[in-house]
């Protein structure tokens, strides 16, 4: 099977229902389910893409094994032009979806690819695991399977130190090996798209590194989300069952996150990628330099974040005619100074790149961690605190698209309507504004963009214990040196 359409993603899901929960009831079907179906209408756009005319050059390539064009995520890049191909591929998905979508499928397509290309890595644990990586990745490219990833083991307790505080009653954890595979037993957190996902993938996370004695909890496998065993837990969904126009994002792109529960589950063993090696779980991300690539996706998506705020802002500060306010120009030209940063590491990321040892063309780590650790700490919660202060009280005063065909219509057209937009142009786009930095979509955007690349204090701590400064310290001590 060549790229997939949006109605083959589609069939797929409904053809291999998973066990999925939200809100205490079961979910038959999470292609029409209100909490899912407009997210799955939205990661299906982003396939039938791939059969645009005018884009499947830019969103395909030629596969190795057929000819036929397949996404180009699962490129494995061998040069820095094949970076820059498949950045603008991904840059086309991240802005279908407004960059809200942080788990379209391109995130853990290249992860993949990287792995691919570095198999050896795989069979230093066992021969055969590296056939398997390799494999995995033609079938997820050959197939334009969708897949979800969970990463983080829940814990009973949290205590300092470098290695995650593990219990066997709630961690994910191998129960046994058998003629037929790898049973395990647990639980995993966070598995966004997960209940509309075909696939999900289990593997360890550098942030949340495993002691010497957690053999039990080392592994790396990907299994169907229909596997028997396997449960998703939803939350709430931010899909408020609105029109576009009254919540255009969270009527669009929940893409929904939800704990996972494995009730003893089957993984086949052609599907396990890592078992029982500490050191190797631990130092993949390393080893394999695959984080460079799953960085290079997220921050092109964070470069596609920033340009749609600055872009609101601007209809906004024109909507309301606050332009000459040097204030207002002040917090304008912040959003244009950090999209440039973030355009900066991109493209340093891409320039710097270097091939790794197994011959992968890998963005360089370090412009690619630095953008990353100020997205989600600094410049988006920052990017959303100023479109509140942009939008003061446009932001409360709106109403409803329902009230534009009511008796009261007459009132809403004739005094919300400013020197530039008329009151229903003005109400769209504060229903936007709102929806970017003041609902509860808005709410989980802040969260998952602080959060997800992992704790923050762990991740300085991987900085400051693996960057090399000693350069820049050896000009000092020369310079203290000199006698005049």
């Amino acid at each position: 099977m060549p790229a997939r359409t949006g109605q083959e993603y589609i069939t797929g899901l409904k053809e291999r229902p998973r066990e999925v929960w939200i809100e205490g009831k079961r979910i038959e079907d999470v292609t029409t389910h209100p909490a899912l179906a407009n997210g799955v209408r939205s990661v299906a756009a982003l396939y039938d893409m791939q059969h645009d005319p005018e884009l499947q050059e830019e969103m395909t390539y030629a596969s190795p094994t057929t000819g036929q064009p397949v996404g180009l995520s699962f490129l494995i890049p061998q040069t820095i032009e094949d970076l820059e191909r498949r950045r603008n591929m991904m840059t086309r998905w991240a802005w279908a979806t407004c960059g809200m979508m942080g788990r379209s499928p391109d995130f853990l397509n290249v992860i993949f690819s990287a792995w691919a290309g570095a198999a050896d890595y795989f069979a230093q644990n066992r021969p055969e695991f590296k056939q398997n990586v390799i494999d995995y990745h033609e079938f997820i490219r050959e197939n334009d399977v969708t897949l979800t990833h969970a990463l983080v083991n829940l814990q009973r307790s949290r205590t300092p130190g470098a290695a995650t505080n593990l219990s066997e009653e709630v961690a994910l954890t191998a129960v046994k090996e058998t003629d037929a595979g790898l049973v395990v037993r647990g639980s995993r957190v966070l598995a966004t798209l997960g209940p509309i996902s075909d696939e999900i993938a289990i593997y360890p996370v550098a942030s949340h590194r495993l002691g010497d004695d957690a053999w039990r909890h080392s592994f790396s496998f990907s299994i169907p989300c229909d596997t028997p065993g396997l449960k998703f837990l939803c939350r709430e969904s931010f899909d408020m069952g609105r029109s576009h126009f009254d919540h255009p994002l969270g009527s669009r792109f929940e893409e929904m996150d939800s704990v996972v529960f494995f009730d003893n589950v089957l993984v086949p063993w052609e599907r396990v990628f890592l078992l029982g090696d500490v050191e190797l779980c631990n130092n993949y991300a390393t080893g394999t330099q695959s984080n460079a690539h799953t960085g290079h996706q997220v921050l092109t998506r964070f470069v596609v974040k920033a340009e749609f705020i600055l872009g609101l802002a601007d209809l906004m500060v024109e909507t309301l005619g606050s332009g000459s306010i040097p204030n207002v120009q002040e917090q304008v030209a912040e959003l244009i100074t950090q999209c440039n940063m973030l355009k900066a590491c991109l493209r340093a990321a891409e320039a710097d790149a270097a091939p790794n040892e197994w011959g992968v063309m890998c963005p360089a780590g370090a412009p690619i961690q630095a953008g990353r650790t100020l997205f989600g700490r600094d410049i988006y919660p920052k990017m959303v605190e100023t479109i509140q202060l942009l939008g003061t009280s446009s932001l409360m005063a709106l109403p409803a698209e329902a009230d534009f065909d009511a008796d009261i219509a007459p009132e809403v057209n004739q005094y919300l309507a400013t020197d530039t937009s008329n009151a229903r142009d003005r109400a769209r786009l504060f229903h936007l504004a709102w929806d970017v930095s003041c609902s509860a979509f808005s709410g989980r955007q802040v969260l998952y963009e602080r959060m997800f690349g992992g704790s923050a204090v762990r991740n300085a701590m991987t900085l400051f214990n693996t960057y090399d400064r000693a350069p820049y310290s050896q000009r000092v001590r020369d310079f203290l040196e000199l006698s005049d």
